[in-house]
């Protein structure tokens, strides 16, 4: 979790976007209350900007029920790069459920799991359908992920019927995050999935619950809305 949120202008000048108020409290707080109720005792939170207010308000939560393990990020190391370096505190037989920092999000994660194991995934990403997007994923039938179109071309545009993009939510294996370079920046979707995509088990998950990523003004409307709607349920 390593956002500056440029995109939101002014609201992010001093308050990290973990940070930012929905319904009262921070939008890390509706997350750690989401991961709670599915079970996420243990929780890794990357910090880079706003490190020390995030910190200070929600100090390591163990009276709550959850361990919370700050990792500093010196300088930003990419999506990868970021899961990379808080492996650190994971079982031997762990998966890591990777969540960005931006995202409101109630999806059933039970489901996921459950799907994960049966396919035996080395990963399972949660997507979701978008007609236009600068990352597109491909899967055949049974889900199982069988490319990752970066930038798409306008004969790319055409020949994909049936688009989907990464949610932004993604449950991988321990073995699998071997697969992620050390200690240098590196992106989830283009430096990890689409080289391995023809050597490990790459899964996609349909969404079917709430997600929004909070990375505009336009966005952050959208969640409060979300919020005071009952869309989501969180």
């Amino acid at each position: 979790m390593r956002c500056y949120g440029k995109r939101l202008g002014p609201l992010t000048v001093a308050t990290p976007k973990p940070m930012l108020p929905l319904a009262g409290q921070p939008l890390l707080a509706h997350t750690l209350r989401y991961l709670a109720r599915h079970g996420y005792d243990q929780i890794a939170i990357n910090l880079h900007h706003g490190a020390a207010c995030i910190r200070e308000h929600f100090g390591d939560r163990s009276t709550d029920g959850q361990a919370i393990h700050y990792f500093a990020e010196a300088s930003l190391l990419g999506t990868a790069g970021t899961v990379k370096s808080v492996t650190g505190f994971l079982g031997q037989d762990d998966d890591l459920l990777v969540v960005y920092g931006d995202l409101l999000v109630d999806q059933d994660l039970g489901a996921l799991r459950a799907a994960h194991r049966r396919n035996q995934a080395a990963a399972t990403l949660l997507l979701h359908r978008r007609s236009s997007s600068n990352s597109v994923v491909q899967m055949d039938p049974d889900g199982r992920i069988t490319a990752f179109i970066e930038r798409p071309s306008e004969r790319d545009a055409t020949t994909i019927r049936d688009p989907w993009v990464n949610s932004g939510l993604q449950l991988l294996g321990r073995r699998f995050l071997q697969r992620i370079p050390d200690e240098i920046p590196v992106d989830l979707p283009r430096d990890v999935y689409a080289p391995n995509v023809a050597y490990e088990r790459l899964y996609g998950f349909a969404l079917t619950g709430y997600r929004c990523a909070i990375d505009s003004p336009a966005r952050y409307a959208e969640a409060q809305e979300a919020i005071a709607s009952g869309k989501w349920r969180g």
